[in-house]
């Protein structure tokens, strides 16, 4: 039997809990007040140091999340490729905000992402509507992909329970109520759209659902400085200066960049592309040391935001 309170739930706890309590504000408040009615003395307070100890820190709720019984062990594993404690922090992610994941495929960052909104946040899942497909193949693919998502998600909803769905057609898509999101983030997909023809369109759709001053974080496969776009188009690599300008062109400002998730060993010139190194592993069973000894791939971590005049422009 499972017990009544699973570790996510007691890490929430926790942190709730130290961030709504003031009790220890109070007593340090209510302790200044007294010493400046108390007289003047020249001896100090015994044990003045052990009255002075410092707030216990809260509890973070990504180590139970990071930990947690739900995440498969091959993802668990690309943990030290995907840095997504680092990643979300440097994205500004937190357990109330609403945050949309841009084509969640098997559901890597689900894992995290979804419980973590578990809370008083919000978790939803943009996928292809199948009806929208351009070809029968694909329409078999996303909606076997779409059901497997969903069933992931129903498998586990003591974790999950807070998480929803959402279908787009990637060529006018529509993820939700406009300013109804505080975070949008997508990982290693722009390449899909350019190769689709639809990446404005989607720049376009994160613009419109964020709310503003809200956040786009990208990760994407990063194209060696100095290629252009039709030399890598294929690849699966993007130059980053191509993905700020979709971003930028459809209104956002470009806040930070980071290099969380850089990989110097990539040289990015592999015969099957991106795909050659984990976790897709196209190459020859003579070449799985050298391409296991570079690690997935280099990869740009961009974070935009949408400017809080877009409220002004948008008001009567």
């Amino acid at each position: 039997m499972r017990p009544t309170l699973s570790p996510l739930a007691l890490a929430l706890a926790a942190l709730m809990l130290g961030a709504c309590t003031p009790a220890s504000q109070d007593a340090t408040a209510d302790a200044a007040k007294a010493g400046a009615a108390a007289p003047a003395t020249s001896e100090a307070a015994p044990n003045a140091s052990a009255a002075a100890a410092p707030a216990q820190t809260p509890a973070d709720p990504l180590d139970a999340i990071l930990a947690g019984d739900w995440r498969d062990p091959a993802n668990a594993a690309r943990d030290a490729f995907r840095h997504p404690r680092e990643t979300l922090a440097f994205f500004g992610v937190g357990p109330s905000q609403t945050v949309i994941e841009i084509s969640p495929g098997g559901g890597w960052y689900t894992e995290v992402l979804a419980p973590l909104a578990q809370g008083k946040g919000r978790y939803i899942g943009a996928l292809n509507n199948p009806a929208k497909a351009g070809s029968e193949r694909a329409t078999e693919y996303h909606t076997k992909a779409n059901q497997d998502f969903r069933d992931k998600l129903a498998a586990r909803a003591d974790v999950y329970g807070n998480a929803s769905v959402v279908e787009v057609d990637p060529a006018a898509p529509v993820f939700g109520e406009a300013g109804s999101a505080d975070v949008v983030l997508t990982f290693r997909n722009v390449h899909n759209w350019v190769g689709a023809g639809s990446e404005t369109a989607m720049f376009k759709g994160f613009y419109d659902v964020l709310a503003p001053g809200g956040v786009l974080g990208v990760v994407e496969h990063r194209a060696a400085a100095g290629t252009t776009m039709e030399e890598v188009k294929a690849s699966g690599y993007l130059p980053e200066d191509y993905v700020i300008g979709l971003a930028t062109a459809a209104g956002f400002v470009l806040q930070e960049k980071s290099e969380v998730n850089a990989n110097p060993a990539d040289t990015k010139d592999h015969p099957n592309g991106v795909w050659t190194l984990p976790p897709g592993n196209r190459h020859d069973d003579a070449d799985k040391t050298k391409y296991a000894a570079i690690g997935e791939s280099d990869r740009m971590t961009l974070r935009f935001v949408k400017p809080q005049a877009a409220a002004e422009t948008a008001a009567p």
